[in-house]
């Protein structure tokens, strides 16, 4: 009997490992719901954002907080360019030359232009560039990982703690090295579509090949790209892959098809034996989101009402007790495309005053066309005042009065 129960714990141990590394079937955490949308992905966490706006198009598990790995370079890489000066130079510290592998082989005391080193970062996903470039920055590893964090903040990732800038598995007193899927395709989007050095970020990323010496001249160091997405869809501008024993295999990637931007997010992709998941599940999401999403022109031409201004003077007849202001937008519109699946509807509804007191500035503001798709507000047009309309005060009426006796 302890045989065969041995042996049932046993058969028990291998199926749950087994299952650990089976595809995973999807939850809809997008707005839309379709048939054509992924059935399974490997990713335990995984994001199909539009770059233009922001929005997720699709989701698994994209709030929960897992670690990222090396796809934490792009952050690293972004403030190294926004922070950097002209021929900046940094010296390899003890710190940084004793990175584990993956990385470049830096000696302590060693100096390169800073420049170069963004791609031994990003190319090759080397760990000791990735110190040597936080020292060069902000002059300690904890300070850069502050600037991290603070971007991280702005950019809208709330679920997001940085403590190193090259991804390895690390935690302090402050929480542990991690984002969600959501948070990373976040950073990405700011890192090629808002950032004041997005040209710059694309251009390092997006280089197969780059050669470089220390500024000893001792050694040349060659980098290759190892974001094979690049070869894989027509379109692909950008990504960073990552690896540790605790996140998986992880990526991060952007693709630019005809007036549309994706961005794909993983974590937990996979672990040794099942390298190539991600690509497998970024082609998947990229595909879908070609297939199904399409820019539409929703605009509505909306005939917006007078309204009523009580204790007003009209310029016509002074006389008129019911005086009225005419409303127009507050800039020109006459389009408003979005990024739309095969279901799903845009809403429009005014927000605007019933009516209104005396005296009424032109352009006041008075209410907005808003476009909604399911509850998530996507834009706000103001409506303003065409014209002025005086209060009829008593010392207006002396006036007219006087005016009218006068003449």
């Amino acid at each position: 009997m302890n045989k065969v129960r041995l042996w049932q714990s046993l058969i028990l141990c291998i199926l749950v490992l087994f299952s650990a590394f089976l595809p995973v079937s999807a939850e809809n955490g997008g707005e839309q719901t379709s048939e054509d949308m992924p059935k399974e992905l490997y990713a335990r966490s995984a994001v199909l954002m539009d770059a233009d706006s922001g929005r997720v198009l699709f989701g698994k598990e994209e709030n929960v907080v897992r670690p990222m790995a090396s796809t934490t370079k792009i952050m690293t890489c972004i403030l190294a360019l926004e922070n950097m000066k002209e021929g900046q130079i940094v010296t390899a510290s003890k710190n940084a030359a004793s990175q584990p592998k993956v990385r470049l082989g830096m000696q302590e005391g060693e100096t390169f232009y800073l420049k170069d080193l963004l791609y031994s970062l990003m190319l090759e996903s080397h760990n000791d560039s990735a110190v040597a470039i936080a020292e060069g920055i902000a002059g300690s590893v904890k300070v850069f990982a502050d600037l991290m964090n603070q971007k991280a903040k702005k950019i809208g990732c709330e679920h997001t703690y940085f403590v190193t800038p090259n991804g390895l598995d690390a935690e302090n007193e402050g929480g542990t090295h991690s984002t969600t899927a959501a948070d990373l395709a976040r950073i990405m989007r700011y890192c090629i579509m808002e950032s004041s050095c997005k040209e710059e970020f694309l251009a390092v990323t997006s280089t197969r090949n780059y050669q470089f010496q220390n500024l000893e001249e001792s050694r040349l160091f060659s980098c290759s790209n190892h974001n094979a997405f690049l070869d894989m869809m027509d379109g692909a501008l950008t990504g960073k892959t990552g690896f540790t024993g605790n996140a998986g295999y992880c990526y991060v990637g952007a693709l630019k098809r005809d007036d549309r931007t994706f961005i794909v997010a993983l974590l937990a992709c996979g672990w040794p034996g099942n390298k190539s998941y991600k690509w497998s599940d970024t082609r998947k999401l990229m595909e879908y989101g070609i297939e199904c999403y399409q820019y539409q022109d929703v605009w509505v031409k909306t005939e917006l009402p007078n309204l009523s201004v009580s204790g007003g003077v009209s310029t016509e007849d002074p006389y008129e007790e019911e005086v009225q202001v005419s409303l127009k937008y507050q800039e020109e519109v006459d389009t408003f495309k979005v990024l739309l699946g095969k279901t799903e509807k845009v809403t429009v509804k005014e927000e605007i005053a019933k009516t209104l007191n005396a005296p009424v500035k032109k352009g006041r503001v008075v209410g907005n066309v808003k476009y909604f798709l399911g509850d998530q507000e996507l834009a706000s047009f103001p409506v303003v005042t065409k014209e002025e309309v005086r209060e009829r005060t008593f010392c207006w009426c002396l006036a007219f009065a006087a005016q009218r006796f006068c003449f």
